[in-house]
C-alpha cells in the first residue's frame, strides 16, 4: 500500500534554498498522480489505469495529432497543458465521466484543489501551472481545445478496443452520453469524428452503448 505523502515527505533533507525546497517537494509530491486510479483499463484490460499514464499518453498524443486538428496549435504547448490538467485529482480524486450524481460539485472541488496545490509552488512556476489548468479547462485557445481532444479519444480508445465494452458498459452509458463526452472532437477533428462513430455504432450493435 502506497504510503501518505505526509508520511513520506518527513525523511525529506532541506537543502537550505527555500525555492529549490518546494520544487523538490513538489516533485515527489506528483508522484500520488501513480495512485489516483481512473475508472478506463489499460488497453489489454489487465487492470486500471492511473492519471499519471493517463496524462503522458496525451501529451504524448498531442505531439502527433496535428494534421487531424482544425486549427493550427503549437503541439509543445498542447502536450504541456496535457501533463498539467490532471495535477488537481491528487487533492480532487478523478470524476468518472459518466457518473452524474459524481460530477456534481466537481467544478469547485477542482478550484479548491488547484489553490491548495499550485500555491504550494514558488509562485512564477505556481501561477504558470496554474494558467495551464485554466486554459485546458476554459478550452479559449487552439492549444487548450486540442489537448481536451487527446483527453477524450485516449479513455474511447480504450473502451473501443475492451472485448467487455470498458466503461462504457460498466456505466450503462448511451450513445447520447458518448457522443456528448466527444462534442470537443466533433468540432475541432472531423475525420477522427468520423471514427468515433464508426466505433459507436459497433459497441451499440455489441450491447455495449445503449440506444
Amino acid at each position: 500500500m502506497q504510503k501518505p505523502f505526509e508520511e513520506i515527505i518527513k525523511n525529506f533533507l532541506p537543502s537550505g534554498d527555500e525555492r529549490l525546497d518546494a520544487l523538490l517537494k513538489f516533485t515527489a509530491l506528483a508522484e500520488e498522480m501513480t495512485a489516483i486510479l481512473r475508472r478506463t483499463n489499460l488497453a489489454d484490460g489487465s487492470r486500471r489505469q492511473n492519471d499519471a499514464e493517463h496524462s503522458w499518453r496525451i501529451a504524448l498524443m498531442a505531439l502527433i495529432f496535428k494534421e487531424y486538428f482544425i486549427e493550427e496549435v503549437d503541439t509543445t504547448r498542447a502536450a504541456t497543458i496535457c501533463l498539467a490538467h490532471d495535477l488537481v485529482e491528487i487533492y480532487a480524486g478523478d470524476t468518472f465521466a459518466y457518473d452524474a450524481a459524481a460530477n456534481v460539485g466537481k467544478e469547485e472541488r477542482e478550484r479548491a484543489a488547484a489553490d491548495k496545490l499550485f500555491g504550494q509552488l514558488p509562485p512564477d512556476i505556481g501561477t504558470r501551472l496554474r494558467n495551464l489548468w485554466d486554459e485546458f479547462e476554459a478550452m479559449q485557445t487552439p492549444e487548450s481545445r486540442y489537448a481536451n481532444c487527446m483527453d477524450r479519444i485516449e479513455p474511447f480508445l480504450n473502451n473501443s478496443l475492451a472485448v467487455d465494452g470498458g466503461t462504457w458498459a460498466q456505466a450503462g452509458a448511451d450513445v447520447a452520453a458518448v457522443e456528448k463526452r466527444g462534442k470537443p472532437i466533433k468540432d475541432n477533428m472531423p475525420r477522427v469524428w468520423e471514427w468515433l462513430q464508426k466505433n459507436i455504432e459497433r459497441a451499440k450493435k455489441q450491447g455495449f452503448i445503449k440506444e
